[in-house]
């Protein structure tokens, strides 16, 4: 049986994603080339965040569904490389060890 794409499993990883942007913390020093890279980041995982949000209100829901993985991927992979400070939280975030 395939699963389906449904508003309320959106809204779930929507939410999902709106906790971890709002959890996670750029841990990078100011004056860094890596503070530069995690702020990029953080900008891609934003911009996906809201075209999912877009999508989903739109009624594309394949297309929020791709968009929201895309958005949790960027903060995944910035908190797994260290450019973000996740806080130890492995349910939100993906964390290296």
């Amino acid at each position: 049986m395939q699963d389906t794409v449904t508003a309320e499993k959106i809204e779930k990883y929507l939410d999902t994603t709106r906790r971890a942007l709002e959890k996670l913390k750029i841990a990078a020093p100011e004056r860094s080339f890596n503070r530069r890279l995690a702020e990029d980041f953080l900008n891609m995982a934003k911009s996906y965040y809201e075209d999912a949000r877009h999508f989903s209100e739109g009624g594309d829901l394949v297309t929020a569904f791709a968009a929201v993985n895309y958005a949790h991927g960027w903060i995944d992979c910035g908190a797994r490389i260290g450019l973000f400070d996740a806080r130890g939280d492995d349910a939100l975030f993906t964390l290296y060890e």
